[in-house]
């Protein structure tokens, strides 16, 4: 009988459990066929606060803990002596979860032995020119790789315009939602809906869910609610450094503005579920497009009708499940929420497309096999 596959998955994520999810997953839906290990820092310090390593008991996937350094500066972040022996012990192939223009994507490429096949995942979606030492590490990345992943279609767009990526054999894999954690639950809704001092009686609720900044599209929300002539009420979850001046709009809302901050991500599917609608109304910037829209997918899992712009990956992640609008028309904004929250029937019918789309396009399940798919197709070119 042949052993199982020995695939290592190596990324300064995987210091939080939670982004364990798709090496877990790979080893679930690979047992019995690959035997899946993770290598993670021991210690990394995240944008908001120092991390240590996270561990679960019984997690499926194996998880050896490595040394780390210069993690203040992301891209220049490496791991430890450990990480060799890690990559050379009956490995049958790599998987870095790191961009291939970082020196831990570089690390991984020159460590990996050469009878060993990598496979990097990316989701650089613009196109940038990268001073030295990074563009020498992404050339160095792609030219060892034999493979990699698009996290969306214009990742993939983007990046086979870049010299070296046509060559190699790819696929695109989005992020993965978990179906069974986010999923309907209205009361669970109706628990923060009373926490904020409403109840599910009322004007539908209008959300908003991510970072309070002006490109992900706080100000054309706002002034799209105002111009609106049915009745509404909206709640914000998040924060960022709008939160004043969104705090300044809400007060002369009235009663129909509630604002929520500190949301952790384990209280995520409660807050969606006490939404009518979910807004995403991105902006793309010379620096910035949206790369997916994980609150657009959380929001399907939850069977939540979603109105999106038509920033980066955007219509890539909705398909045919919500509203795509474009990013810069409040009087557009303005009269697809007037029909939504007009029309119960049509927001039915969204939520059930959309609880749809996230278990046949997003669920970890899909995603974990999607990737082990690749790895066979690029051991059988091997």
């Amino acid at each position: 009988m042949q052993r199982p596959r020995r695939l290592v998955t190596v990324s300064h994520s995987y210091v939080v459990t939670l982004n364990r999810r798709l090496a877990n997953e790979l080893a679930r839906v690979g047992s019995g066929n690959w035997d899946v290990s993770v290598v993670a820092p021991r210690f990394f310090r995240g944008e908001l606060r120092p991390i240590q390593l996270q561990s679960e008991p019984g997690e499926p996937a194996k998880v050896r803990a490595v040394r780390g350094f210069f993690s203040r500066f992301p891209h220049a972040f490496l791991y430890g002596p450990e990480l060799r022996d890690a990559l050379r012990s009956n490995v049958d192939l790599v998987h870095a979860w790191e961009e291939p223009f970082v020196f831990a994507g570089a690390e991984v490429a020159m460590l990996t032995p050469r009878r060993v096949p990598l496979v990097f995942s990316t989701y650089q979606n613009l196109s940038k020119r990268y001073p030295p030492p990074f563009a020498q590490a992404e050339r160095y990345v792609v030219g060892s790789c034999a493979g990699w992943i698009a996290g969306g279609e214009t990742v993939k767009e983007n990046l086979l315009g870049r010299p070296g990526y046509v060559s190699r054999p790819s696929c695109i894999i989005p992020m993965g939602v978990d179906t069974e954690v986010f999923q309907p639950d209205r009361a669970a809704g109706d628990s923060v809906l009373r926490e904020v001092g409403w109840t599910r009686e009322g004007p539908p609720v209008i959300g908003y869910l991510g970072r309070f900044v002006p490109e992900k599209g706080l100000p054309l929300l706002m002034g799209a609610l105002e111009h609106l002539q049915t009745p509404w009420r909206a709640l914000f979850a998040g924060g960022g450094a709008m939160e004043p001046e969104l705090r300044a709009w809400a007060a002369r809302q009235g009663d129909r503005v509630r604002i929520l901050t500190g949301v952790s991500h384990e209280r995520v599917p409660q807050v969606l579920n006490a939404m009518d609608l979910l807004c995403a109304p991105s902006q793309t910037t010379p620096q910035w497009k949206e790369q997916f829209g994980r609150m657009i997918s959380e929001a399907f899992a939850c069977g939540v009708p979603v109105l999106a712009s038509n920033s980066g990956e955007i219509p890539h992640t909705m398909g045919d499940a919500g509203l795509v609008l474009p990013e810069a028309d409040t009087a557009a904004w303005t009269r697809a929420l007037a029909e939504l929250l007009e029309s119960p029937e049509r927001r039915r019918e969204l939520a059930t497309r959309s609880r749809e789309r996230a278990i046949l396009r997003f669920s970890w399940p899909v995603i974990a096999r999607a990737h082990l798919d690749f790895f066979d197709t690029v051991l059988a070119r091997r």
